[in-house]
């Protein structure tokens, strides 16, 4: 079947999120300024935030399913952390400027041109919050015909329902679909729903083998 649809992640493939400081830390960067923020060591600030998340996901709460709201990760910062409203003011804003990342203009460019020959989709695990903040300062609903939120479907990658979800809010079959991510275990699942999944390297990678699948005969 030709593809008819192009469904494209949005972290770390249309937004490059800063590096720096210590890998094994969540977004090492902010962690690093909030600390400084507060007053406390990049690593003893990492390790609550750790723990908080790890407490928070035994109670059955996860901002990528939707069951942690924006509002409730932010109370349960407050109660951990003890920031007081500036604090966290600054450090909440700072945590949507880091999530949001920079525009990968080059691949933004070519997604928004594919339509109308094609429907375009974004697929990504996100956050209570992550719509309003990547509206603002993308308008990604500009870009894509449909953009799916792990957190407002009660669903995230690699689940295969929220392929299926994709495909049915798209009327495509998963052999109609190709599906750019940058996350391996996740295009593996796509692959084995059926997609024509394909994992970003960089762009001139993921451009070449999108191409090649927009342009394959019918019947491969």
């Amino acid at each position: 079947m030709p593809i008819r649809a192009v469904v494209f992640d949005i972290g770390g493939i249309l937004e490059v999120i800063p590096e720096g400081g210590d890998p094994t830390m969540l977004f090492p960067e902010m962690i690093g300024r909030w600390a400084a923020c507060l007053g406390m060591g990049p690593e003893e600030l990492d390790a609550q935030i750790t723990a908080l998340n790890e407490r928070l996901r035994s109670e059955g709460k996860d901002g990528e399913d939707g069951t942690l709201s924006e509002t409730e990760w932010r109370a349960e910062l407050r109660g951990v952390l003890g920031w007081d409203q500036a604090q966290e003011d600054i450090c909440l804003r700072d945590f949507w400027d880091v999530y949001c990342g920079n525009l990968n203009q080059e691949l933004a460019t070519y997604f928004n041109g594919l339509r109308p020959r094609y429907q375009t989709a974004l697929l990504s695990n996100s956050f209570d919050g992550a719509r309003r903040e990547e509206e603002a300062r993308y308008h990604f609903s500009k870009l894509a015909d449909l953009i799916v939120y792990s957190h407002e479907v009660g669903m995230a990658k690699p689940d295969p329902r929220i392929f299926a979800l994709t495909c049915d809010r798209l009327n495509c079959r998963p052999d109609e679909v190709t599906f750019l991510d940058d996350s391996e275990r996740h295009v593996d699942a796509a692959n084995a729903f059926g997609l024509h999944a394909v994992l970003f390297h960089n762009n001139a990678q993921a451009l070449s083998a999108i191409q090649e699948l927009l342009t394959a005969p019918p019947d491969r």
